[in-house]
C-alpha cells in the first residue's frame, strides 16, 4: 500500500471512531427515541412532537420511536437493538429508574451518548436531562387540593407507577405540601399505572370504603384524575364537591378546567421532545451546532449553555381559567 493510501485508510478509520456521524454530510443521524409507554395521550403528543423537530424534519435527522410497551425489559432488548444497528444516539424516557441504568450503561460502553427526558434513569452516565421538575410538579398539584378545602379533611392520593421516577418524585411533592397542612389526613395512597380506567376503579373501592369522608384527590397524572371524576360521576355525586388535581395538561385535563372539574398542571411535551433532539444533534455534531427549535426562546430562562448542561428543566404552567382556552388552542395545533 502506497504512503497516500495508507494515510487516506488511517484517516477514514478515525473519522469512523468519532462520534461524530457528519464525516458524511449527506448521511442521516440516527436518534432513537425510548419511551415507556406509548397508552396515554401525553406521550403520543411526545413522540409527535420528536418527529417534528426542525432536525427531522430538514431530513438531517432519521428518529425511530420505540414503545417501551411499561416494561423495562422491553426497553432493554430496544436499546441492545438500537446499540447493535450502531444508532447515534438515544433518548431515553426509562419506566423504572433503578432498571435503566443497565441500559445507560450498555450504550455508554457502545460509544452512543443516552439523553434523558420526562423520566429518569438513576445512571451518572446519562449525557444529559431535557425534562421538568416533578417533585415541582407534585408539590403544585396538591397544595391546589389542599388551598381548596381550607387545609383541613381528608384526601387520597392515587400515584403513577411504583419505580419511575416521575411518582416517585410527585410523592415527594405531594408529601411536602401534606407537611403544610398536618391535621389533613391521607385516607388512602395506591397506583393506577397511569391509566384512567384503573383510576375509576380504584376511586370506585375508595368511595364505597369512605362514604362522605374524601374531599380531595391528588392524582399524580391526568389520566388518573380524570378516572376518579368518572367514579364520582358513576356514583351519582357532585364533582365539585371534591378538590381534584392532576397533572400533564392533556386536552380532557384542560376541558375538565375550563369546566371547574380538576386543577391540572401542564407539562410541556412539545419544548421536552424537541429540546431533547436538539441536545442529542449537538452531542453528535459537536459545538459547530446551534439548536434548532423554538422553544428555546419560549423559555429563555431555559438556558441553552452549549447543549452541554447536566440538566435542562422545562418549566409547568399550571392551567387556569384565564389561560385555559389558549391552551386549547395551541392543542388544535398539536402542540
Amino acid at each position: 500500500m502506497s504512503f497516500r493510501k495508507a494515510c487516506l485508510a488511517g484517516t477514514a478509520a478515525l473519522l469512523a471512531t468519532i462520534g461524530a456521524a457528519h464525516a458524511d454530510p449527506a448521511k442521516k443521524l440516527k436518534i432513537g427515541v425510548d419511551l415507556y409507554g406509548l397508552k396515554a395521550e401525553f406521550m403520543q403528543l411526545w413522540a409527535a412532537s420528536v418527529k417534528q423537530s426542525p432536525e427531522v424534519k430538514s431530513g438531517n435527522v432519521e428518529v425511530t420511536v420505540f414503545d417501551g410497551r411499561y416494561d423495562s425489559l422491553v426497553q432493554q432488548n430496544q436499546f441492545d437493538t438500537m446499540i447493535s444497528q450502531k444508532y447515534d444516539a438515544i433518548i431515553f424516557a426509562p419506566i423504572d429508574a433503578d432498571a435503566a441504568a443497565a441500559a445507560v450503561e450498555a450504550a455508554h460502553k457502545a460509544g452512543i451518548p443516552v439523553i434523558g427526558t420526562n423520566t429518569r434513569a438513576n445512571s451518572p452516565l446519562l449525557t444529559s436531562y431535557v425534562g421538568s421538575d416533578d417533585t415541582r410538579s407534585g408539590y403544585l398539584e396538591a397544595k391546589a387540593v389542599l388551598d381548596k378545602i381550607g387545609c383541613k379533611g381528608n384526601v387520597v392520593i392515587i400515584e403513577g407507577p411504583i419505580g419511575i421516577s416521575a411518582q416517585i418524585q410527585r410523592r415527594e411533592g405531594n408529601l411536602k405540601a401534606l407537611k403544610e397542612c398536618p391535621t389533613v389526613k391521607v385516607l388512602a395512597m395506591k397506583t393506577a399505572n397511569w391509566s384512567r380506567a384503573e383510576a375509576q376503579t380504584l376511586m370506585d373501592d375508595w368511595l364505597t370504603r369512605y362514604p362522605g369522608r374524601i374531599n380531595g384527590i391528588i392524582g399524580q397524572n391526568d389520566e388518573m384524575a380524570l378516572g376518579a371524576i368518572e367514579a364520582i360521576k358513576s356514583a351519582n355525586l357532585k364533582v365539585t364537591s371534591f378538590a381534584i388535581a392532576g397533572i400533564d395538561g392533556i386536552t380532557d385535563a384542560l376541558l375538565a378546567v375550563k369546566a371547574g372539574e380538576m386543577t391540572s398542571i401542564l407539562q410541556d411535551a412539545n419544548a421536552q421532545a424537541q429540546g431533547s433532539m436538539d441536545v442529542a444533534v449537538r452531542q453528535v455534531d459537536g459545538a459547530s451546532f446551534k439548536p434548532q427549535s423554538d422553544i428555546w426562546q419560549q423559555y429563555p430562562q431555559m438556558k441553552w449553555d452549549d447543549g452541554t448542561a447536566k440538566n435542562y428543566n422545562v418549566p409547568w404552567t399550571p392551567v387556569t381559567p384565564q389561560n385555559v382556552d389558549e391552551l386549547l388552542a395551541r392543542r388544535q395545533k398539536g402542540i
